[in-house]
């Protein structure tokens, strides 16, 4: 059980199985909600992001779909735990039939920290709960792209962390499924080293028109945190 830092809340994760990282909570600090707004996460693993997302932006309802039986049932402990159950919904099922769970067009945002690995390179058991969460075993970034299409309210926002080595495909994608860039910051580990993450919004239907914000950086030294990134997580 892990410590939140946000309205004292906390989450239950499995070490041996897979825990949320720093993506998930910088996706969070990048995204924005109002309080009247319903939000989807796709693949929500043990919860960590509408659990962040309520903390942070109090929305009218928050709802997490995780393919993972055992990471969906210790999400919905933690929004027992928190006393969230009337605000946060887990969902067990499989993001290519999210538009099968939920009406069309019926969340004014959706986010996601999807599978960031092709094919079979590094894979030791590709049933294992990590193996599942980091390689496209389940879904592919298109299956996400898709399913946020049908279930975005038009003028809906997407937020989503990826790698910066699929920039361009995860670009042509969304633009294939009408969810058009417009916000994209990239996430260095320090000043002088190259990015290895992309935080990106999405608005289905949106004009064209990007906006490229200052580079995030994690650590000032090893074992440091800058201060945006102190802040992103509460400290």
């Amino acid at each position: 059980m892990d410590n939140l830092e946000r309205n004292g809340y906390r989450i239950i994760q499995n070490p041996k199985k897979f825990c949320f990282g720093m993506d998930a909570v910088l996706l969070t600090g990048f995204a924005h909600a109002r309080p009247s707004d319903r939000l989807l996460d796709l693949g929500t693993g043990t919860g960590i992001i509408p659990l962040l997302m309520e903390a942070k932006y109090r929305c009218a309802h928050l709802t997490g779909l995780e393919i993972q039986a055992d990471s969906a049932d210790m999400a919905a402990r933690s929004v027992k735990l928190n006393g969230l159950s009337n605000k946060i919904d887990i969902i067990t099922g499989d993001i290519r039939e999210a538009d099968h769970i939920f009406p069309s067009a019926s969340f004014d945002c959706i986010t996601c920290n999807p599978p960031y690995m092709i094919g079979q390179h590094g894979l030791a058991n590709p049933d294992a709960p990590k193996a599942i969460a980091r390689h496209e075993i389940l879904c592919t970034f298109e299956d996400v792209a898709r399913q946020t299409e049908r279930l975005l309210k038009p003028g809906g926002h997407f937020f989503l962390v990826h790698r910066p080595f699929r920039l361009a495909e995860i670009i042509v994608t969304l633009a294939r499924y009408h969810l058009e860039p417009k916000r994209m910051q990239l996430v260095h580990p320090y000043v002088d080293r190259e990015p290895n993450m992309v935080l990106l919004e999405a608005v289905r239907g949106g004009r064209p028109r990007m906006k490229v914000e200052k580079p995030l950086i994690v650590f000032r030294r090893p074992g440091e945190y800058m201060p945006q990134i102190r802040e992103i997580y509460g400290y």
